[in-house]
């Protein structure tokens, strides 16, 4: 018979320089902090905030959850941040409107990568017979 397992203590983590992962949708906004090994440390979404319907994809909505991730994230010691966008949400002002509210992060990198850009042509429906 094997031993039991012990229970996993919780490591101090120090996260100098990480990843902000920013995907919003028409209806939510996910937002996951992970070190340079794409390792999620934080993750949270608007319905944590007990957003609904309509507000949960709002710019004050993204704000609100981004400034409680940053202050979440203090206790890792954070300096510095990349931020990857991917969705077409509303979200993405509110972002960089809390990080410099919170505190002094330096920004390195900013990446787009929502399949197809906002503010294409939309193509035209074939038309039924």
């Amino acid at each position: 018979m094997a031993a039991p397992k012990k229970a996993n203590k919780k490591k101090d983590v120090k996260l100098t320089s990480g990843i902000l992962s920013v995907n919003t949708t028409t209806n939510n906004t996910l937002i996951v902090l992970s070190d340079k090994e794409w390792n999620k440390v934080l993750g949270w979404w608007t319905w944590l905030l007990w957003y609904k319907w309509a507000k949960k994809n709002t710019p004050y909505a993204a704000e609100v959850l981004t400034k409680s991730l940053l202050k979440e994230a203090k206790w890792f010691w954070l300096k510095e941040m990349w931020i990857i966008f991917k969705g077409i949400g509303m979200a993405r002002d509110g972002v960089f409107k809390a990080i410099n509210e919170v505190w002094l992060i330096d920004i390195l990198y900013i990446k787009e990568t929502t399949p197809i850009q906002f503010g294409w042509c939309k193509w035209k429906r074939p038309k039924r017979n």
